[in-house]
This record gives structure tokens, sequence and C-alpha cells, in this order.
């Protein structure tokens, strides 16, 4: 006896998943006459279907994501301050440069610390060049 149909049917009514919708075996021949969506019903509240709980992690909360929009906004963000930064301190060095504080090739090497961040602000270069310096 083959049941797709009935089960298909089931499922459109209960709004489930085929999966889902189970026939008790001693009364197949009672949905094997059933047509409509009110038989399908009535034959479920008297038993003879059964529609299974919803198994899996449903009840789990989700991993909250990163939505697409907010991945390059993040970006521009911290491009943003690491140029402030850069720039703010090349300008330091630039002066300390013309001030004649700093040779050339001190500059050359401040600059690629610089740039692999390895000051967080004006104030921790400041700090390292007297260190440095003295």
């Amino acid at each position: 006896m083959n049941l797709g149909k009935k089960k298909l049917l089931a499922a459109r009514t209960f709004n489930v998943g085929k999966a889902r919708i189970m026939f008790v075996t001693s009364r197949l021949a009672e949905i094997k006459e059933a047509i409509t969506k009110q038989d399908i019903r009535e034959l479920a509240k008297a038993g003879a279907i059964i529609i299974k709980e919803v198994k899996g992690r449903k009840s789990n909360k989700r991993i909250k994501s990163r939505s697409v929009g907010n991945v390059r906004k993040n970006i521009k963000d911290r491009k943003r301050n690491y140029m402030h930064l850069v720039r703010k301190l090349r300008k330091h060095l630039n002066e300390l440069k013309v001030s004649g504080k700093l040779s050339k090739e001190e500059v050359k090497k401040m600059r690629k610390r610089v740039r692999n961040k390895e000051f967080k602000s004006k104030n921790n270069l400041k700090e390292y060049l007297e260190g440095v310096l003295k």
C-alpha cells in the first residue's frame, strides 16, 4: 500500500514536514479512504495519524553572526584609526628631523616601527624617543 499522497496531504494539512507524519499501522485502511483535509484532521484527532515532535537544535540559541554590511564598516573604522595615528606620528617624526633632533636614518627606522604599529599613541612615541636619545 503506497500512502505517499496521504502523507503529503497530512503534511500540508498540519503545516509540517512529511518526515514528521506517522500512520498507525492497524488503521491504514481508514487512512487510505481519507480524501479531504477534513478527513485527515478527524483521523489525527482519533489517533490514526501521529505527528512527531520537532527534534534537533531549534531550541538552542543560534550564534549571532556578523551581518554582511557590518564587515566592511569595521574594517573602515580600523583603517581610519590606523591612518590618523600613522599620519600624526609621521608628522611628529618629520618635525624632529627638520629641527635636527633625529637623523635621516633614524627617522627611516622609526617610520618602519610606526608602520608596524609599535606605538599606541604620540605620547608613547615621545617616551620611546626620550629613552633612545638619552
